[in-house]
């Protein structure tokens, strides 16, 4: 969901100059560039993978997703800038999903470097390594509680004609991130701070010396980062999201270093914005549970999506599954401040407005 009056599709990066997909190495501070590698058949169409350069070799943030393409374009961009593979000495992955850690792991074992994710990962990590087990998609079962049961169906028939997980490329990190922390990368110090909310385990990396934060999916500077959209479900995800947002806005004022989209000059602003999306889409979601919208998908039905504001029919069934599982994030959210009451319903859990 947009909630910027910029177009990711149109968005000019200043450290390049051209659109922020681009291909190349692009530098965005002394020893820092920003390398966007590709997401075939995504409408992100990129990550942007960060290349931190030391005397002992270099430190990426993220790694991007273990396909060729985006693997071949990483080992040229490197050598662009006077690197190889042989030079990776850590990653610092911010979540676990697989444009950002897929890659990471495939590269940092296979080449001796380290690789940390968050603890709070662990769940998604051990849950693809039993997926044999799965009888179907765990992301079908919370469609099913958001009231979405024809789009659940169907993400049962698409889950069907996918294979298991490739357990090569979701080896455990070296190391599990617990807690905020600092680590040292070379002579810089980078702050590892956990933002939770679009996943369980997200971190951020803020080297404050320098003016940086490398944000990965929890601050994107022309979307909104998915919410609710995790296995196994998390725990009032977007309580979680709107809280660490807050505490981006009690770092230092720093450039904003996206996974997603253009490096962007104000964390702060766009933590803001993105503060006040979702309170007026918690109001909307409000609204529209008191004009008959019960379950969180009839709700999705009722408000707009993307940028355009296009009606819920308009979207795909894996971009409807996604719409009903948002919503139903800030349906919760409602119940936890008491302007709600939630219950069990034949076709979903029901919401209904608190009244008086």
């Amino acid at each position: 969901m947009t909630s910027s009056g910029v177009s990711t599709a149109a968005a000019i990066s200043p450290d390049s100059g051209e659109h922020w997909a681009a291909e190349g190495a692009w530098r965005v501070a002394d020893g820092v560039w920003r390398i966007p590698l590709p997401l075939p058949m995504d409408g992100l169409k990129a990550v942007n993978v960060y290349v931190i350069e030391t005397e002992e070799g270099i430190t990426l943030v993220d790694g991007g997703w273990a396909i060729p393409v985006a693997r071949e374009l990483l080992e040229r961009c490197l050598r662009d800038i006077g690197f190889g593979f042989t030079d990776l000495r850590r990653f610092l992955v911010t979540h676990v999903h697989r444009d950002h850690f897929t890659l990471a792991t495939v590269l940092g074992h296979e080449f001796g470097a380290e690789v940390s994710l968050g603890i709070e990962e662990k769940p998604a990590i051990d849950l693809l390594h039993d997926a044999a087990h799965l009888t179907e998609s765990p992301f079908v079962a919370v469609l099913r509680t958001a009231g979405a049961l024809e789009v659940a169906d169907q993400w049962v028939r698409m889950d069907g004609e996918h294979e298991l997980p490739d357990a090569a490329i979701w080896a455990p990190p070296d190391v599990w991130l617990q807690g905020d922390q600092s680590i040292a990368v070379g002579t810089r110090t980078l702050d590892a701070v956990h933002t939770p909310g679009h996943t369980p385990g997200h971190y951020v990396f803020a080297e404050q010396d320098a003016g940086l934060l490398f944000a990965g999916d929890h601050v994107l500077p022309t979307i909104t980062p998915s919410i609710g959209f995790t296995v196994p479900p998390d725990d009032l995800p977007l309580g979680r999201f709107l809280a660490s947002l807050r505490r981006v806005t009690e770092l230092p004022d720093l450039t904003l270093l996206p996974a997603h989209g253009p490096v962007a000059p104000s964390s702060h602003a766009r933590a803001h914005e993105l503060l006040a999306f979702h309170e007026a889409r918690l109001s909307a979601s409000l609204a529209a549970v008191a004009e008959g919208g019960s379950t969180a998908d009839e709700v999705a039905r009722r408000i707009g999506w993307t940028r355009h504001e296009r009606d819920y029919a308009e979207l795909d069934v894996f971009s409807q599954g996604m719409a009903a599982m948002e919503t139903k994030a800030h349906l919760e959210l409602l119940v936890v401040r008491g302007q709600a009451t939630a219950r069990d319903g034949d076709g979903g859990i029901v919401f209904a407005p608190v009244v008086g």
